[in-house]
């Protein structure tokens, strides 16, 4: 088969010919701006990663892995440009604080910036180059996100886990001047590497860090696959046995399929992208804010129990088995306990990396309140739209106090600005790097249009 005789139609022929077609023109002032926004929050992520125990295995296994011409950020090791998108992915997502579309249940920087920094840095490309290959996969991620619904988290599946390996392969794609065809062609590979399984939830295990980092690899792998003519199926996700069958069950009836072909261009859902003021499953949050407000009401009163109210489709990420989810044991049970999340940020008024240290998350007290804890479905819940939560409280003076939250802090109007966005980035950046040093990070990312990436990079290389 030939370029010239084989057809496409469908998802991955829309996905192509939008990826393909779109230049740094094309896109809006606001997505251009909202994209810097997320560069900055991931890269201020993958710093703060160095400070805790995944990233040294991590490194240690790239530095075995052989040497090449691509950044390990935080570091002053360089890698293969496989082994350092994997890497640069596992420490963006590392620690479950960075970005997520609300409606697609997706994090899509890690799902494309690993891939963007390690072929922009390799080929020596522009910044503009590399903002328009990242808002590109960002927008196939959330589309992609949306089209399946959430049909993933039923059937075991890390949806970023899968989705990644679509996003990184057209955001290589674009980098490497793919054509359109060979757009699908990588699309198909991508078929046949994506994979993520939520197993990690049983006991807390690190292989969900390595997720997006993996699919960075395998899109990599697909785009350049298809550049040099291997030959990938045209219908990876319709089609009989494409994703949606294997992934989805009897979920795929419920997919979305308008999101994967109309619009293109036209409608950025890209820049609906939530930032995370908390670093815990973004399923979280509603109820976070609503006992961050409720830590002021009651003003240090003794509490009784506590019913926490999330929404239905989320409970079994965060609150099943509600045992389990009682008594976090680690860093990863607690990001993902909603027990634990209240409990520590109504004793506390705060929930921010330093909650989740081990001595953190052994607090008698907030072990003791956390196993006070009842989770219920929200009835008032926006979700998906937004991650509403609330929280109820039985004061042992008899009293009783209530907060619901319908739209989340980071989501909506409620979105983090480049200023918020700073100021999370310098207190990340600042657990390893002075704040001269992260605000030279900051300035070049600001300035991203008029740079070269390997100028970003540079700044990101360091002993730590």
């Amino acid at each position: 088969m030939t370029e010239t005789t084989r057809t496409a139609a469908g998802p991955s022929a829309a996905i192509a010919a939008f990826a393909a077609n779109t230049r740094y023109e094309d896109i809006p002032a606001n997505v251009l701006e909202r994209a810097r926004i997320h560069i900055l929050d991931g890269l201020g992520l993958a710093v703060a990663s160095g400070k805790f125990p995944f990233a040294g295995p991590v490194l240690a296994a790239v530095e075995e892995l052989g040497e090449g011409p691509c950044s390990v950020i935080g570091t002053t090791r360089k890698a293969t440009l496989r082994d350092a998108a994997m890497a640069n992915g596992v420490l963006i997502h590392g620690l479950d604080y960075d970005d997520t579309h609300l409606q697609a249940i997706v994090h899509p920087t890690s799902a494309v910036l690993p891939t963007v920094l390690a072929i922009a840095e390799q080929k020596d490309l522009t910044g503009r180059e590399a903002l328009t290959a990242f808002c590109i996969g960002m927008e196939i991620a959330i589309r992609l996100g949306a089209a399946i619904n959430g049909g993933m988290h039923h059937t075991g599946f890390h949806a970023t886990g899968v989705i990644a390996h679509f996003s990184s392969a057209v955001a290589a794609c674009c980098l490497m001047g793919a054509t359109e065809r060979q757009h699908i062609d990588a699309i198909g590979i991508a078929g046949s590497t994506a994979s993520g399984i939520q197993v990690f939830l049983e006991e807390g295990a690190w292989t969900k860090r390595l997720h997006p980092g993996w699919a960075a690899a395998g899109g990599i792998t697909a785009a350049t696959l298809a550049r040099h003519g291997f030959v990938g199926p045209n219908r990876a996700l319709e089609g009989r046995f494409g994703l949606f069958e294997t992934h989805l069950h009897q979920w795929k009836k419920d997919v979305v399929g308008h999101y994967l072909t109309d619009g293109f261009g036209e409608t950025w859902m890209m820049a609906d992208t939530a930032l995370k003021p908390y670093p815990v499953c973004h399923f979280i949050h509603g109820a976070a804010d609503a006992a961050l407000e409720l830590h002021k009401e009651i003003d240090g009163a003794a509490i009784e129990s506590v019913d926490v109210f999330l929404a239905r489709d989320t409970m079994k990420i965060v609150a099943e088995p509600i045992e389990r989810k009682r008594h976090a044991r680690n860093e990863y049970e607690a990001k993902f306990s909603a027990p634990f999340v209240v409990a520590a940020t109504l004793l506390k008024g705060r929930f921010g990396l330093p909650e989740l240290t081990d001595d953190a998350i052994a607090d008698p007290a907030v072990q003791d309140l956390a196993a006070r804890c009842t989770c219920h479905e929200d009835p008032d819940s926006l979700f998906p739209e937004y991650f509403s939560g609330g929280v109820r409280i039985k004061l042992k003076d008899g009293r009783e106090v209530t907060r619901h939250v319908p739209v989340n802090s980071g989501a909506g109007d409620r979105k983090m600005t480049l200023e918020e966005t700073t100021e999370k980035f310098l207190q990340n950046t600042g657990m390893i790097i002075d704040d001269a040093h992260a605000m030279s990070i900051r300035e070049t990312v600001v300035g991203l249009d008029n740079a070269k990436v390997a100028d970003l990079m540079a700044r990101l290389r360091f002993n730590a």
